[in-house]
């Protein structure tokens, strides 16, 4: 005699959804499947492009911030370094100041003046070691980035916008303006001015 029961699925304790899925093809079982690995990838790949969008917005931050001590660590000192120039720029006065050397000159002046070059030079060491470096425009096309126009000079020895003489040098502190140099620069004789225009004008 069989004793066992015999009862339907949803009478065994099995769920509707349990006894659904049990009715589903293979077919559908795996359409199932490769919709929930697509979309499993889909957010996957997401969350990586949040992750990467992340990390790159960080390095920007990082490096941000790396340029701004830099910047602030390089020109925290501008203003002593503008007037430790002047200071130097003194020192050239003083040396230019002194008179030509001459045969029958004292000793005197001789060792003034060669302890005042001895002194500009020890000191414009020094602040180029430092950043801080001294520039010659003389020769140089008049730049106004790096020149202020003290005056012009009427010349047919230099082209027209060339420095012919610096009342001042430039600084830069660590490749940037510090001080700009005072300079005279040339500019064209007024007879060849004129012939110049009468030129363009023909």
């Amino acid at each position: 005699m069989n004793t066992t029961p015999d009862h339907s699925p949803e009478e065994a304790g099995a769920s509707p959804a349990d006894a659904a899925e049990t009715q589903q093809t293979p077919d559908q079982i795996m359409e199932a499947a490769a919709a929930r690995i697509a979309t499993l990838e889909a957010e996957r790949d997401d969350m990586r492009d949040r992750w990467m969008r992340a990390e790159a917005e960080m390095a920007n931050i990082r490096a941000r911030a790396k340029r701004d001590v830099d910047d602030t660590r390089q020109f925290a000192v501008q203003k002593f370094a503008r007037d430790v120039a002047e200071a130097a720029e003194n020192i050239k006065r003083g040396l230019d100041a002194i008179p030509a050397q001459r045969e029958d000159e004292p000793d005197l002046v001789t060792k003034l003046r060669d302890g005042f070059a001895g002194v500009e030079r020890s000191f414009v060491a020094l602040l180029e070691r430092n950043g801080v470096v001294r520039t010659d425009p003389t020769g140089a096309l008049f730049n106004p980035d790096l020149h202020q126009a003290m005056a012009e000079h009427e010349t047919g020895d230099h082209p027209p916008g060339t420095v012919v003489q610096a009342w001042t040098q430039g600084w830069t502190l660590n490749g940037r303006i510090l001080r700009p140099a005072m300079v005279v620069v040339a500019k064209a004789p007024a007879a060849q001015a004129a012939a110049t225009r009468i030129d363009t004008t023909a």
